[in-house]
């Protein structure tokens, strides 16, 4: 397939480096050109705007920053939409609900949501989990792009926006878990227990879950740098969270929690920190 690729940073290097070495034709754009030279040497040709990257695509896949990055890349003077025409676009980024339904009625039912679950470790050796929404006949077509980036595809229906609401939740999840564990851990530790061997011992029996074992060093030895996902991207995403929240009339507690503590830990420890930071400021508010 030809493929344009938009947006380079560390999740989408990887993809774009994937959809690449299975044999597709790729064009990749990225607001730093720069960035793009990996790919340019490896056989991808680069494009000067998204709108040059869409024109012979057949589909365009965008890992971005933000509702206004991704706002930008469509809507702007040289975005995917300028030409007048709406490509196959499968959005990879977390953006909110409200931006989700507004690039599905733009796209005529050419937009397919496409949030992925799993780091840049997992980028890299396309093990991503992808959530699919859109018309079906969209997604078939996008399928051997989720293919070689991913090691699996959950379709959610024909609603984009449904898949951009999940991915909200599994990382208000993340949050949430690693609050929790966080909590556990400095409990036990203040009561004389060693925090491996208890996490050793939760991780072993009911609470075996990836999150805590993907995020053992930070949970165990404070080790937030480098950041595989920033604690203000992490910020970004709660307020997302706290924006559909407040759409549905849904109270969530402990969304204050964990968006002070990520708020706490940018001040604390600056805006280079993963989003796990939040477990370090559980520790050190008890003293640890």
């Amino acid at each position: 397939m030809r493929v344009a690729f938009l947006g380079l940073g560390q999740m989408g290097s990887g993809i774009a480096r994937n959809i690449l070495k299975a044999g597709h034709e790729l064009t990749v754009w990225n607001r730093s050109p720069d960035k793009a030279d990996v790919l340019v040497s490896a056989g991808a040709r680069r494009a000067a705007s998204p709108a040059a990257a869409a024109a012979d695509a057949e589909i365009v896949c965008s890992m971005l920053a933000d509702d206004h990055a991704v706002e930008a890349v469509v809507f702007g003077p040289d975005g995917l939409l300028s030409g007048g025409t709406a490509p196959l676009h499968a959005g990879h980024s977390t953006i909110s609900v409200a931006l989700a339904r507004r690039l599905t009625e733009a796209g005529g039912g050419t937009y397919v949501s496409a949030p992925v679950f799993g780091r840049p470790p997992a980028a890299e050796a396309a093990q991503l989990n992808i959530i699919a929404a859109g018309p079906a006949d969209a997604i078939d077509r996008a399928q051997p792009i989720f293919d070689a980036i991913g090691k699996q595809t959950f379709r959610l229906g024909e609603e984009p926006a449904h898949a951009n609401v999940l991915k909200l939740c599994g990382n208000f999840l993340i949050m949430g878990a690693l609050e929790a564990m966080a909590e556990a851990l400095t409990l036990g530790a203040k009561n004389g227990l060693d925090k491996a061997a208890l996490f050793d011992v939760l991780t072993g029996t009911l609470f075996g879950a990836p999150v805590f074992t993907n995020y053992k060093a930070a949970l165990l030895e404070g080790q937030i740098r480098p950041a595989g996902f920033t604690a203000p991207l992490g910020l970004k995403d709660m307020a997302l969270v706290g924006e559909a929240a407040l759409a549905a009339r849904v109270p969530m507690p402990v969304l204050g929690i964990v968006r002070d503590h990520l708020l706490q830990a940018i001040a604390v420890e600056g805006e280079d920190v993963d989003w796990a930071a939040v477990t370090t400021m559980v520790a050190a508010n008890a003293g640890l």
